[in-house]
C-alpha cells in the first residue's frame, strides 16, 4: 500500500496534464514506484537476481528534467503550445504540457516566454523546441524564416526571464520529424554556443546527458571504483557522450579511447577529457581502429571497458569484440533491462562473471529504470 502523499507533492501531481502518457508512475509514491521497478528487474534479470541491489533513488523526484524535446503546435485560440504527441487509432493526439512538474522550472519559464513572444504559424513554422542543459533550440521546418521577433525576445532573455538559458539556437530543418537534427541550418540567435554544467563539463545544444546529474555521478563513482583504472591501464568507452566518464578514466591516469556518433558530443568530449582518443561513429564502425589500439598495447594489462549504449543495447559485433578483447573488468550502464539481459547472457557464456547489478532511478515518476552491470573475468 502506498504511503500518504504530502500536500506539496500532491499539488505537483495535480499540475500534470491528465492525458499525458509521459509519467506512468505519477500516482505512486517513491516507495511504491521503486517496488514496481525492482519487481520488473527481478523478472527481466532473473538469472542474476541474487546480484541485484536495491534501486538507488534521487533526492529530487519533481522538477528534475533539464533535457526535453517537445512538439510545438500553433492554436488560434491558445497561441503556441508545447507538448507530446500520442498516436490513438492511427491519429496523432497532441498533448500540451505547459507547466509540467517534472520539467525543471527554468524550462517551463522558457516555454512560457517563447509562447508569449514568438510570431504565429505559418509566419514562423516552428515544429519542435529542444532544451539540453543551458542550451535551447527552435527547430523550424523551413529553409529560411524571419527573426524580427528577436527584438522582443533578447531583452527578456538578458534580464533573466528564462533563468539558466545561456544559448538559443535556430535550426532550419525542413525535413525534421523522427530525426530532429540535421547537419546544416544552425544559427546561434543569442548567447553562447557552449555551456558548462554543474560538474564543469562542456555541452552544446544537441548533447545527451543523464536526467539527474547527481545520481549519474554516483553511478560513475561505482563504475570507477570497480574498474579501478590506473596509469598502466587502457579503458575503452563505448557511447561516451560528452566525456563525463572519459574524464574519470583520464583523471585516474589511464589511457582512454571513446567512441561516439554525435559530432558535437565528440567535440565536447575532447574538451572535457583532454588526452583521450576520440573515434566518431557507431561502436561497430570503429572496431577496426579499436583492434589497432589494442595491438599497439599488446604488452599492457588486459583492457577495461565501460559502455552506456542506447535502449537497443550493444551491437552484436561489439559484444563479440569485447569477448575477443578479454577485458579484466566491464562496467555496462543500461537503460533497457531486456537488451541488458541479452548481452549479459553472451558475456557470461564467454566466461565473464556478473559481480553486481546496481539499479538507478534516473527517471522518477516514469516506469523507466537503468542498471549498472559490473562484470569481471
Amino acid at each position: 500500500m502506498s504511503a500518504p502523499v504530502p500536500s506539496a507533492e500532491r499539488a505537483l501531481r495535480e499540475g500534470c496534464e491528465p492525458t499525458c502518457h509521459g509519467c506512468q508512475h505519477r500516482e505512486l509514491d517513491a516507495a511504491a514506484s521503486a517496488a514496481q521497478k525492482q519487481g520488473y528487474l527481478m523478472r527481466a534479470l532473473a538469472p542474476w537476481a541474487e546480484r541485484l541491489a536495491p534501486i538507488a533513488l534521487p533526492e529530487q523526484r519533481w522538477g528534475y528534467r533539464n533535457k526535453v524535446s517537445l512538439n510545438a503546435r500553433w492554436d488560434a485560440d491558445h497561441g503556441w503550445r508545447f507538448g507530446l504527441v500520442r498516436r490513438v487509432a492511427r491519429e496523432e493526439l497532441f498533448i500540451p504540457i505547459p507547466r509540467c512538474p517534472v520539467q525543471a522550472p527554468r524550462i517551463n519559464a522558457l516555454l512560457a516566454l517563447l509562447a508569449e513572444v514568438l510570431p504565429p504559424a505559418p509566419v514562423f513554422p516552428l515544429a519542435f523546441v529542444v532544451v539540453s542543459g543551458a542550451q535551447a533550440t527552435l527547430i523550424v521546418k523551413a529553409h529560411s524564416t524571419d527573426t524580427g521577433w528577436l527584438k522582443a525576445l533578447v531583452p527578456r532573455l538578458e534580464r533573466g526571464d528564462a533563468p539558466g538559458t545561456e544559448g538559443l539556437w535556430l535550426h532550419l530543418h525542413p525535413s525534421a520529424g523522427r530525426r530532429l537534427f540535421g547537419r546544416a541550418g544552425w544559427v546561434l540567435l543569442w548567447g553562447e554556443p557552449r555551456s558548462r554544467d554543474a560538474r564543469d563539463l562542456v555541452h552544446g545544444p544537441t548533447a545527451f546527458a543523464q536526467a539527474i546529474p547527481d545520481l549519474h555521478a554516483r553511478s560513475l563513482e561505482r563504475a570507477a571504483a570497480f574498474l579501478a583504472p590506473g596509469a598502466a591501464d587502457g579503458v575503452v568507452d563505448f557511447c561516451s557522450g560528452i566525456g563525463s566518464s572519459l574524464a574519470r578514466w583520464r583523471a585516474a591516469g589511464a589511457s582512454a579511447v571513446g567512441v561516439e556518433l554525435s559530432g558535437e558530443a565528440v567535440e565536447c568530449a575532447q574538451a572535457n577529457s583532454p588526452g583521450a582518443l576520440m573515434l566518431r561513429g557507431t561502436s561497430a564502425q570503429r572496431l577496426p581502429q579499436l583492434r589497432g589500439w589494442l595491438a599497439a598495447r599488446r604488452d599492457a594489462p588486459a583492457p577495461l571497458v565501460y559502455a552506456n549504449p542506447p535502449r537497443s543495447g550493444l551491437e552484436p559485433e561489439v559484444v563479440e569484440w569485447i569477448i575477443e578483447a578479454a577485458p579484466a573488468r566491464l562496467a555496462y550502464l543500461s537503460c533497457s533491462a531486456g537488451s541488458l539481459a541479452r548481452d549479459l547472457a553472451a558475456f557470461v557464456a564467454a566466461g565473464l562473471t556478473v559481480d553486481a547489478l546496481l539499479p538507478y532511478d534516473f527517471f522518477p515518476q516514469t516506469q523507466h529504470v537503468e542498471v549498472l552491470a559490473l562484470l569481471r573475468r
